[in-house]
């Protein structure tokens, strides 16, 4: 079957603000996929670190728990399968045997299998400036792997976060068959207000890819800010859903004809050459 012949579906982003319960955040977590399925979504994603919002690595290590017998995510295979759903868990963090801590994506089938993992590439490790600073490094331990995951309607690539400050990654999917790219987030709201907007459309265009970016949003309990502004966004760059910053389902129908109209119109990923960078000195030094 071609891909103009897929009928469209319809991508939700469950935007949360997680707090530092992991109980309370599964809930909050199931209450918005359950809505989102109420309004008719096919595909459902959560942002970045949906079960726990926790800054202090101490505290971090001693509330998580390794992926066999992990309460959360068996609670979200459950409800993938209950509610008959293609269930993107953003990510959540799990417990490594050396004692670090992945910072993990899950796709869950309909049929509560999960379908694919992807652990963080990138890590955020920033200044901010006016006392903000995060060292994602020092609790998490990178990923090595791109995925590609297939739904039914096509590949979907797997990022979170930082990840989309990174153009050769998603660059990487999609010339490895991605039609669309998942971007969880917990941006905040300093880096979100500057470059969210235009990074993830930068990408959906570069990409020629649908994007879907849920994200954290508001004041959370620990006392990080985040943007919110969920988006679903085509691969011509058009917004087609956007959330505000408080919890909130957004929906969009995807349909794969503007994804092969905009790679028809400017089939740029069929059009790189290798290069040589040549540094041109100064010649009055």
């Amino acid at each position: 079957m071609t891909a103009t012949h897929i009928p469209p579906f319809r991508a939700a982003l469950a935007q949360m603000r997680s707090g530092r319960s992991v109980d309370a955040n599964v809930r909050a977590a199931i209450a918005l996929i359950r809505e989102a399925t109420d309004k008719g979504a096919d595909y459902v994603q959560t942002p970045e670190v949906t079960t726990l919002m926790e800054l202090d690595r101490e505290r971090l290590l001693a509330e998580l728990t390794g992926e066999e017998g992990n309460g959360a995510l068996a609670a979200f295979t459950d409800a993938a399968r209950d509610l008959k759903v293609w269930l993107h868990i953003g990510s959540m963090g799990i417990k490594l045997p050396e004692g670090r801590i992945a910072n993990r994506s899950y796709v869950i089938a309909p049929d509560g299998r999960i379908a694919a993992r992807y652990d963080k590439i990138h890590m955020f490790d920033v200044d901010l400036g006016k006392g903000e600073a995060y060292r994602e490094s020092e609790a998490y331990a990178p990923g090595g792997s791109a995925i590609i995951t297939e739904l039914p309607w096509g590949g979907l690539g797997l990022t979170i976060c930082y990840d989309l400050r990174f153009p050769g990654l998603h660059r990487a999917l999609a010339k490895g068959g991605a039609k669309f790219i998942a971007s969880p987030a917990a941006f905040t709201r300093i880096t979100g207000e500057a470059h969210w907007h235009t990074l993830l459309r930068a990408r959906a265009i570069e990409t020629q890819c649908f994007v879907f970016a849920a994200n954290q949003g508001g004041m959370h309990e620990n006392g990080r800010e985040t943007f919110g502004h969920s988006l679903i966004i085509s691969p011509w760059g058009e917004i087609l859903a956007e959330a505000g910053q408080d919890p909130c389902v957004i929906t969009a129908d995807i349909d794969l004809t503007i994804l092969n109209d905009a790679r028809r119109r400017v089939p740029s990923l069929t059009h790189d050459r290798a290069f040589e960078v040549v540094h041109i000195p100064n010649p009055a030094s």
